[in-house]
């Protein structure tokens, strides 16, 4: 199989660790309710989905967060507690940039909202540097439905082992594969470089455990 023309990221876990607690904790604070409770309604409450499918606005999303939270802050406060949950994982901003110094098209593919990425693009300048974005808010559907990886074919006008995909959830792989699309299970950025290597990405050499599904 030939080596892929462009190479296709996921963001959260990958290039960017986030951690809700962080978000439950300074909500909590301006709340009757515990951090964990807040965190859990941030993170895996149905609004989260509709809000992260583009089925809300920043406004709504706030809104509802505040009738059934009662938060007593701002839009503008509210917005930064949300967003401010990211960190770089540097040997993956590394990885990234190694493939934009050898010409390689590159492509950020994420199941996100608009107040991450509004806080993304302000703090982390790597993401400047993506030949395209396919963002579940603005494609109103969230990986791993067919919806968002169309959209993505579309976009880039490669399709099948032409693309190189990176995600750290098996469902969301797997539905790559499914396309034809050369994926990496992402659960280590040495494993990944290593698998990116062995498709003559990179220089280097290649280890036989390296987690690529073809």
């Amino acid at each position: 199989m030939p080596p892929p023309t462009i190479v296709v990221f996921d963001l959260g876990k990958v290039l960017l660790d986030f951690d809700y607690s962080i978000a439950g904790r300074r909500v909590a604070a301006q709340t009757q309710l515990s951090d964990s409770e807040v965190q859990k309604f941030l993170d895996q409450s149905p609004l989260l989905y509709r809000f992260e499918t583009g089925l809300m606005t920043q406004q709504q999303f706030f809104e509802e967060v505040q009738r059934q939270t009662s938060f007593r802050g701002s839009f503008e406060e509210f917005g930064g507690f949300f967003a401010d949950i990211f960190s770089e994982i540097p040997p993956m901003i590394e990885l990234h940039a190694a493939l934009r110094r050898k010409g390689i098209p590159t492509y950020i593919f994420s199941n996100t909202n608009a107040l991450a990425m509004v806080h993304v693009r302000h703090n982390f300048p790597f993401f400047a540097n993506f030949d395209g974005y396919i963002l579940s808010y603005e494609v109103k559907a969230m990986k791993p439905d067919a919806k968002i990886y169309a959209a993505l074919e579309e976009m880039t006008g490669r399709h099948g082992a032409e693309i190189l995909y990176l995600d750290d959830r098996p469902e969301n792989v797997e539905a790559g594969a499914a396309r034809g699309w050369q994926v990496i299970l992402h659960t280590d950025p040495t494993q990944t470089r290593t698998a990116i290597e062995r498709l003559g990405l990179l220089a280097g050499a290649g280890a036989p455990n390296a987690n690529l599904l073809q």
